[in-house]
């Protein structure tokens, strides 16, 4: 008897293949990405899975039952979309036009901030791009800028 019990236990506690997620006792096929677990399976049937919908998305196998709300580009934080979200694949933001990027992924942003204004009395050194800030400089001698010129004009006698 106790070696029927220890073999049920040494089954039980055998980890499950790359392809599959444990529920129970049992070692389940996983979900391709962008479907999600509609029902486990059993002793006797397979893993049944369905499609995300609604703006959601999974980017690998799993053996999940919900599937990951895609990513909002709010254009309030300066963000747009670049890649609009699939059911295997998040959304990819990109940055509105003024704005620079400040927490880059692999092919999009996270969150960006406007570029900063330059103040009367400075000049634009260095325009702001999709990854840097406006640089900004002071004026020196007897020039000056509005602050929107990209260099210093003389004053005029």
């Amino acid at each position: 008897m106790s070696i029927i019990l220890t073999l049920l236990t040494i089954q039980r506690s055998i980890a499950c293949g790359r392809a599959e997620y444990r529920t129970g006792d049992e070692c389940c096929p996983m979900c391709s990405p962008g479907n999600r677990v509609h029902k486990h399976c059993t002793e006797f049937t397979s893993t049944s899975c369905v499609p995300c919908t609604d703006s959601s998305f999974l980017d690998e196998p799993n053996g999940l039952t919900a599937c990951i709300l895609c990513t909002n580009c709010d254009p309030g934080f300066g963000l747009k979309v670049k890649r609009s979200c699939r059911p295997s694949l998040d959304t990819v933001c990109g940055t509105l036009e003024g704005f620079y990027c400040l927490d880059p992924t692999k092919d999009g942003c996270r969150a960006a901030q406007r570029h900063s204004s330059c103040l009367p009395g400075q000049y634009i050194s260095h325009t702001g791009t999709i990854s840097t800030d406006t640089v900004c400089s002071d004026c020196t001698g007897d020039t000056y800028s509005d602050g929107s010129l990209t260099s210093c004009q003389p004053h005029t006698q």
